[in-house]
C-alpha cells in the first residue's frame, strides 16, 4: 500500500509540473534597431486562421487587451477585406484606410507533441522471507530502492508574430512564441497579449495613452 501510494504520489507531482508550465514565453524575438518612427498609436491586429470565428475571437481579445494597457487597437475583421490577400494592393489600402500607424500579424506555426520522461526512486515491493512480509532492505542500510519512470506527453505551440510599419510596409519587431498545453485561443488569448505587449513596451513600440 505505501509504495502504490507513493507511486500516485509521483503520477499527481509530475502532471502537476508539466501544469505549471502551461503558459507562453519567447523563444527567439528579433529588433529592427534601425527603426526610427517612434511608438505607434494605432494598431491593427490580424490573426491567421481558418475558422473565422476563432480568428475574430482571438483580434478581439488582444485589442481589448490593447486598449486595457492605454493603446487604440483595431480588430482585422473590421477594416480588412476578407477575400484580400495580406500585402496586395486592396489589403494595403484598407490598411491605410484605417488610419493604424501600425499591423500585428499573428500566425500558428505548428503544433508539436513532446514526450517527457522522469524518474522516482520508490521503495523495492513488499516481498517474503524467512519471518513473515516486509520491505526489501539493501545492504542493511534501509529499505531497497528501484527507479520507476513515468512517461508524460504534452502539447506546444508555435506562434509567429510580427509587427509591422503601416507607413514603410517594414517589419520593425518580430517573435516567435511556444505555448505549453495550448487550452483555447479565447483562454491562451490574454495572456499571450499581455506577453507581446509587454515585449513591444519594452521596446518602446507602444503610445501608451499618449
Amino acid at each position: 500500500m505505501p509504495h502504490r501510494f507513493l507511486h500516485r504520489l509521483a503520477l499527481a507531482a509530475l502532471a502537476l509540473a508539466v501544469a505549471a508550465c502551461a503558459s507562453t514565453t519567447i523563444r527567439s524575438a528579433w529588433y529592427d534597431s534601425s527603426y526610427t518612427g517612434g511608438a505607434f498609436r494605432r494598431i491593427v491586429v490580424v490573426g491567421s486562421h481558418a475558422d473565422i470565428a476563432v480568428r475574430r475571437s482571438f483580434e478581439d481579445a488582444f485589442v481589448q487587451r490593447l486598449q486595457a494597457d492605454g493603446v487604440e487597437g483595431i480588430p482585422g475583421y473590421r477594416v480588412l477585406p476578407s477575400d484580400a490577400a495580406p500585402g496586395d494592393p486592396v489589403w494595403n489600402a484598407a490598411v491605410e484606410a484605417s488610419g493604424a500607424d501600425g499591423l500585428l500579424a499573428v500566425r500558428l506555426l505548428r503544433v508539436d507533441t513532446r514526450t517527457q520522461v522522469m524518474t522516482t526512486m520508490m521503495p523495492a515491493p513488499m516481498m517474503g522471507g524467512p519471518y513473515g512480509y516486509g520491505y526489501g532492505y539493501g545492504m542493511g542500510w534501509g529499505p531497497a530502492m528501484v527507479a520507476v519512470p513515468e512517461v508524460t506527453q504534452y502539447d506546444v505551440a508555435s506562434v509567429e508574430t510580427n509587427l509591422w510599419d503601416a507607413r514603410t510596409k517594414r517589419v520593425v519587431w518580430a517573435a516567435t512564441t511556444d505555448t505549453v498545453n495550448p487550452t483555447s485561443v479565447q483562454q491562451e488569448a490574454p495572456g499571450f497579449a499581455d506577453l507581446i505587449i509587454g515585449q513591444l513596451t519594452a521596446r518602446g513600440l507602444l503610445a501608451r495613452g499618449k
